[in-house]
């Protein structure tokens, strides 16, 4: 068996790892949000004012830091008026980016709000630039965080919400390069300022304002933005995804799932890229990344609705999913939220439900496995590795480690090989190997996945194959795996 050599560097330590890099997406699409999220307070599938306990209960085990909503390019036709009220009464919309479907509002501001405080997560939501006045997006922020005598504070006091709820974190617009109004990056800039101008910070509330940034590899687009933009913005998003559009998540060859995963691991080349254009004008990285739109994107499941973006989550979508993360570890200097797309039954859903069922995808597993780097600082970690030969632009390991503030380490590593074992001879420098403990994710099947027949064919186990050396440890990370190690 190959060994590989890697250090962690307790010494070298670098940058804070934001709690919102572990987030999550939630768009009116689909059965995200009805089925998925909320099923009404009538229905039989148990859940608290409408909102579905299981689905409650699986993120708060995951320590969901962050929910971004209402989209993605819904947000870009949504009018925030109409989902507040007596839901009988509330405005019906056509959803005419996802389907055409007739969405009745009868989930808006204060179901979300509701949402957010039972996971117990921040709310992130977007704002709508695109088809929006500057008085709607001012006026729901006043709606939402205003403790005072005002219209809209009056306004939701009548809807039953006395007091404000806190708001940190405010999208100013959704992909505006394209559902969010096909703009140019100047045009876009100059919009940003206006609306951005009348987002106000009401009775103690802060807000930390993105701006949209690029699709993918788009650097012309984040150098007009930062060249335009010279205040009042926080961070610019950053959406990527990894197609694969001509077939379904099971369908795909070892060949397409090692290609995939070479897409997914361009993520750091993205960052670091865009990182360069910024530091032009913003030396100090005041401005951050929030890469609030990421994941794999297939062919749609057989009989369902193509606009409804419904897809499976196999171990190739973990493997995804942990290269992804580690990566956002590595870059949290620059990296202050990510939002998976998305929370439940669209793309790379975390969770899938059907009637009163639900199952958690490997995906979710990947999440659960490594929420205790949430507010660590990341360590200096080497690896020494083999790239796949299917695709030699692929390594075969990943990893990234942290400390908390007990002197706790913990290490996230995965090995994408479909065939090939590795042991992974770790050095930790500054530390000794005290108390392991060890969780591992694994199937020597690359398409393994959980359905409603077999909700638990793929699940974490505890993992012993771990042995104290001199320096550190010795660990055996079997093929298509995934490992998250705590040293105490």
């Amino acid at each position: 068996m190959t060994t590989l050599k890697m250090t962690v560097n307790t010494y070298n330590r670098k940058s804070r790892i934001n709690p919102e890099i572990y987030g999550s997406f939630s768009e009116h699409l689909g059965r995200c949000i009805y089925e998925g999220i909320y099923v009404g307070e009538n229905s039989k599938i148990p859940n608290t004012n409408g909102i579905r306990n299981d689905v409650v209960a699986a993120l708060k085990a995951i320590k969901l830091p962050v929910l971004r909503w209402p989209g993605g390019c819904f947000a870009d036709e949504y009018h925030w008026k109409d989902g507040i009220g007596d839901r009988a009464k509330r405005k019906k919309m056509v959803n005419s980016h996802w389907g055409g479907l007739v969405e009745d509002n009868s989930f808006g501001t204060h179901e979300f709000f509701e949402l957010c405080e039972q996971v117990g997560c921040e709310p992130y939501i977007t704002g709508n630039l695109g088809s929006g006045t500057v008085a709607e997006m001012s006026e729901w922020i006043e709606y939402i965080t205003f403790d005072g005598l005002s219209p809209m504070a009056l306004e939701r006091r009548k809807n039953g919400r006395e007091d404000p709820w806190k708001l940190r974190y405010f999208g100013v617009g959704n992909e505006n390069w394209g559902c969010g109004g096909n703009m140019r990056p100047e045009f876009y800039a100059d919009q940003y300022r206006r609306y951005a101008t009348y987002c106000r910070e009401y009775s103690g509330n802060r807000l930390y304002k993105v701006a949209c940034g690029p699709d993918t590899a788009d650097y012309d687009w984040t150098d007009k933005i930062m060249a335009n933009i010279k205040k009042d913005m926080s961070a610019i998003s950053l959406h990527c995804y990894s197609w694969f559009s001509e077939k379904r998540a099971c369908e795909l060859t070892l060949e397409n799932c090692v290609n995939l995963i070479a897409k997914s691991r361009n993520m750091e080349k993205l960052i670091k890229g865009h990182k360069e254009i910024m530091a032009k004008y913003d030396p100090e990285h005041k401005v951050r990344i929030a890469v609030d739109e990421w994941g794999t994107w297939y062919k749609t499941e057989e009989g369902t609705n193509p606009r409804f973006l419904y897809q499976q989550s196999t171990m190739c979508d973990a493997m995804v999913a942990a290269g992804t993360l580690d990566i956002f570890n590595r870059n949290s200097d620059i990296v202050s939220m990510a939002n998976i797309a998305q929370t439940v039954n669209v793309l790379q859903a975390v969770l899938l439900t059907e009637g009163e069922n639900m199952i958690k995808t490997p995906t979710y597993h990947v999440f659960d496995m490594y929420k205790d780097h949430q507010g660590n600082t990341l360590l200096d970690t080497f690896c020494e590795n083999e790239k796949l030969e299917m695709n030699d632009t692929v390594y075969a390991c990943s990893q990234s480690a942290s400390i908390n503030e007990k002197g706790e380490v913990f290490v996230t590593m995965s090995n994408c090989s479909a065939d090939k074992p590795f042991d992974i001879d770790i050095e930790l420098i500054g530390k000794e190997a005290g108390e392991i403990s060890a969780k591992i994710l694994a199937s020597d099947d690359y398409l393994a996945h959980n359905s409603f027949d077999r909700p638990d064919a793929v699940k974490i186990s505890e993992y012993t194959k771990i042995r104290e050396t001199g320096k550190g440890m010795l660990v055996t990370l079997p093929p298509c795996s995934i490992a998250a190690i705590k040293v105490k």
